[in-house]
């Protein structure tokens, strides 16, 4: 028996680390080993990760019809990984391909899923999950007595820490019939975006509908993201009035961030905008708003016009 977890891509996505810790902690606390199962070109990069996450076997599986990462693909792949080493507990680093591929995976399996997970323990045949809900504003706890299990790990809220005792991972090329398999939906078009990405910058000014304008936007957030080495983002409410592009949405529903500085202007704190942002080291907080839930998240709050406090900031960052 083993822990498995299943990553998919070209390159090693962010939150991989994060995932590979808490799965490296459980299984070393369930006496089992940990393996990794990977699709796509990122397998060379993983091997490397899988030495310092202490992963005692590292799967490859390569056919043709996974080439495009299609979902019906990876879940009939995973599913005959599944059935072929039958693994105790299946992890998956919550992006949002994840999303759709974990529960997929689980139907098709017929075992239990949860997502959000942020912490795990073994009790007995139980298997204890907390996960977060309503955006992060509250945890959960799951009490899972069937034997196999699916995770989706949130990896915003664990430090990356790689195993105490590096290993020595078996490579080991699984063999899978995808002969059947056709995926039911196509993609004709697919969004695409070049240069940095949101959820990798250290730094983020985000701007919400309390900015007033696009014009303002433009002037006052994307300028103190320039004059600080940072990038610009927003809440779901200016990305759906076309103040910005979804590339640049902050949230549940869009970008999932853990930069060093998070500064929100504008921004009142909901639930769904705060699962983006919860887990930067520091919140700072511009609202005229006193009583705004984004003061319960922020280490420093300024109650006042973020359009009179924003163009001091710039002076500032540009001194």
């Amino acid at each position: 028996m083993a822990v498995i977890l299943c990553s998919w891509g070209d390159v090693v996505e962010g939150g991989t680390e994060e995932a590979l810790t808490l799965a490296s902690q459980f299984s070393a606390a369930a006496g089992v080993d940990l393996d990794w199962v990977v699709v796509g070109g990122m397998a060379a990069a993983a091997q490397e990760l899988a030495e310092r996450y202490g992963v005692a076997h590292l799967d490859t599986i390569a056919d043709a019809k996974l080439e495009n990462y299609g979902p019906d693909a990876l879940v009939a792949a995973f599913a005959q990984y599944c059935e072929q080493y039958k693994p105790q507990t299946i992890f998956f680093n919550q992006t949002a391909p994840a999303r759709l591929i974990a529960p997929r995976l689980a139907g098709r399996l017929g075992i239990p899923v949860v997502a959000n997970g942020i912490g795990l323990e073994l009790d007995g045949g139980t298997l204890k999950v907390t996960a977060t809900a309503f955006g992060g504003d509250t945890h959960v706890l799951y009490e899972l007595a069937e034997p196999v299990n699916i995770v989706s790990l949130v990896t915003t809220a664990i430090d990356a820490e790689p195993a105490a005792q590096a290993s020595s991972p078996q490579r080991r090329d699984v063999s899978v019939d995808l002969g059947a398999v056709e995926e039911r939906l196509k993609v004709t078009s697919a969004a695409s975006s070049t240069g940095p990405r949101l959820e990798d910058a250290d730094i983020i000014v985000a701007g919400g509908r309390g900015l007033g304008s696009p014009d303002n936007y433009n002037t006052l957030i994307k300028g103190l993201a320039e004059a600080l080495g940072g990038m610009h983002g927003g809440s779901r409410v200016i990305v759906d009035e076309g103040w910005i592009d979804s590339t640049h949405q902050v949230g549940l529903t869009g970008k999932i961030t853990r930069p060093g500085l998070y500064l929100a202007a504008g921004i009142s704190g909901a639930s769904q905008h705060m699962a983006g942002c919860s887990a930067a080291k520091t919140i700072v907080a511009i609202n005229k708003d006193k009583d705004a839930s984004i003061y319960r998240y922020a280490r420093y709050g300024i109650v006042a016009d973020c359009l009179e406090v924003l163009p001091e900031l710039i002076k500032a960052a540009k001194a």
